[in-house]
């Protein structure tokens, strides 16, 4: 029997969508592969699976994307877990080391540096070990649970969600489940159903994780700072950033990557 392949990312805000699924029979009919954002891209980029929770900067990005459920990795304020840490103030700040795990982190933080925080540090693609490089007036994007477990080890956090909503008075979406070829109305709501029992199930799923997450405390984190359901205003929040993405592309010289989103992307 053909299974459809998924690839969900391996963050601890998550975990509900992966309980929601492991609980359910729709288990028996996918593939079920956990990864960090940027491989998840790739895979519904190339076609390597099906559906997949995708950063937000890379759905234009894939082949005849859909949004396709009516949840997300969102938040309306702060958020915690993509963060610019630094040892330094943000206007001291003479570089930053970018995380390499999400690109939808990375241009968020180059709006927020050209339009909110008003620097213009030097921008560094990061790679594995860079969280040790944060000291004197360079600083570091961290994303995802390392975010949440590094906190304490810098002077300042500049939460990312936080300063969106600041600028522009919207939830921000991280990652939307896209599918990148037509599905089954049946497969579609049995999906759409398991993810909701996840989330419905959020405080069994913090305590679960919380040994794993020590000095983290999960059910705020899953309760509060995470903002699953995909609304119209996070519709809004997405649309904004993108057109925002491809003028700030536009502002530094570069060819658009892709074209302002249209309805048709949404389910």
């Amino acid at each position: 029997m053909h299974k459809i392949k998924i690839s969900a990312v391996s963050y601890l805000n998550t975990k509900p969508f992966i309980y929601g699924l492991e609980q359910n029979e729709i288990i028996n009919h996918i593939e079920l592969f956990q990864d960090i954002p940027s491989v998840v891209a790739s895979k519904l980029k190339s076609g390597k699976a099906t559906i997949g929770l995708v950063p937000t900067a890379v759905i234009p990005q894939i082949p005849s994307a859909k949004i396709i459920t009516d949840y997300c990795i969102g938040s309306d304020g702060p958020v915690t877990s993509v963060c610019i840490y630094s040892q330094v103030k943000m206007e001291e700040v003479e570089a930053i080391y970018l995380d390499y795990q999400s690109r939808t982190s990375v241009e968020l933080t180059r709006i927020l540096l050209k339009d909110h925080w008003k620097t213009n540090p030097q921008l560094v693609n990061a790679v594995y070990g860079y969280e040790n490089k944060i000291s004197d007036a360079t600083a570091g994007l961290i994303i995802g649970d390392r975010s949440l477990q590094l906190k304490s080890s810098y002077k300042f956090c500049y939460d990312l969600g936080e300063a969106w909503k600041k600028l522009t008075g919207l939830p921000f979406v991280y990652a939307c489940w896209v599918a990148n070829e037509p599905l089954t109305e049946v497969f579609s709501a049995s999906f759409n159903q398991a993810l909701k029992n996840g989330i419905d199930r959020i405080p069994e799923v913090a305590k679960q994780n919380e040994f794993f997450y020590p000095g983290v405390d999960t059910f705020d984190y899953l309760m509060n700072k995470i903002k699953y359901p995909f609304t119209d205003l996070m519709r809004t929040g997405v649309d904004t950033f993108l057109a925002q993405m491809m003028t700030e592309e536009t502002v530094f010289g570069n060819e658009p990557s892709f074209d302002v989103v249209e309805s048709s992307l949404y389910k």
